[in-house]
């Protein structure tokens, strides 16, 4: 079956969105990139450090409440409307509740072939990119480093400790069917 959907997850910082750019460069197709920062970005004001949407804490920790839920999940469907559409998409997430984010993923996602990524990076390369992005509440890379991969099954993992985003790219685009 022809991969519909790539679906990057990672901690912060660890060089998903690089990857995404690159992966839009070396497909042979078009594929529409959506990314959960853009989607906490479309968030209202209101949302943004209130009990029921998300917030970000001093020690780089991120709660989020049962608004942000309801849209995040309304947001799922909408991306996989828009690859039941025939357009290709993928998708950088940070799965913080680990498998069950994955679970809100598989379900929205049913019955489109989706190639699962793990982007993998050390805890302390990510809270340098962090520091060096200057736009991420210092230590949540440290944070998310490993529990974001909790539970969740891949069919792939790449590694951006010590490899660049294009050929991390690369090595997913040749496992794209």
């Amino acid at each position: 079956m022809t991969t519909q959907v790539i679906l990057l997850n990672g901690g912060s910082s660890a060089g998903k969105s690089g990857i995404v750019r690159c992966l839009q460069a070396v497909l042979p197709d078009p594929w529409l990139a959506f990314g959960i920062d853009a989607f906490v970005d479309a968030l209202p004001p209101a949302l943004r450090g209130a009990e029921a949407g998300i917030e970000f804490a001093a020690d780089g920790g991120v709660h989020v409440g049962a608004d942000f839920r309801a849209l995040e999940a309304a947001w799922m469907e909408g991306v996989a409307a828009t690859a039941r559409a025939g357009a290709r998409v993928v998708v950088d997430d940070v799965f913080l509740g680990g498998a069950a984010s994955q679970e809100r993923w598989r379900k929205a996602l049913s019955g489109l072939a989706v190639l699962w990524v793990g982007v993998r990076c050390d805890a302390g390369v990510a809270a340098a990119r962090e520091i060096a992005r200057g736009d991420r509440t210092q230590g949540m890379a440290a944070a998310q480093a490993g529990v974001v991969h909790e539970g969740v099954s891949y069919d792939m993992e790449v590694d951006t400790t010590r490899t660049e985003s294009l050929v991390c790219a690369r090595t997913i685009a040749a496992r794209v069917g």
